[in-house]
């Protein structure tokens, strides 16, 4: 359990700088309400992408293939994650609108992704990576 623990935590820090080091790409060409908004949803989306092929291998053991499991349990990933997404959205946005400055919205985004990490691991383990839903061919 502590590996697993252990491993979880360093996909997590892995997938927050990845986000982070996105938005700022993103934020050092347009520092506006626009690059903000698309900061944010380019490094969710990098974030997530790396996350998922992490936790699929090497969190729950997951080692179907194909383009149909990868869809189903991508989709399935994501829409786990909407809720999560929110969270960390949500706090970023306040540390942001309270502070003004990056490191306020970087300490938001790391606060709420550690949040947000914690809660998708669970629904992740409950519903999208579970023998019950996917069988194996």
């Amino acid at each position: 359990m502590t590996v697993l623990v252990t491993r979880y935590a360093a996909f997590a820090v892995a997938a927050t700088l990845a986000n982070l080091a996105a938005q700022r790409l993103v934020l050092a060409i347009d520092e506006g309400p626009l690059g903000f908004a698309l900061a944010v949803f380019f490094g969710t989306l990098v974030g997530l992408v790396l996350k998922y092929a992490l936790d699929k291998r090497w969190i729950f053991g997951d080692r179907s293939t194909g383009v149909a499991a990868h869809g189903r349990k991508f989709t399935l990933y994501t829409a786990v994650g909407i809720f999560t997404t929110a969270i960390f959205w949500g706090t970023e946005t306040v540390f942001w609108l309270i502070w003004h400055t990056d490191l306020a919205r970087e300490a938001g985004a790391v606060l709420g992704l550690a949040v947000g990490y914690t809660v998708k691991y669970r629904l992740d383990r409950r519903f999208v990576f579970t023998s019950s839903i996917f069988r194996v061919a």
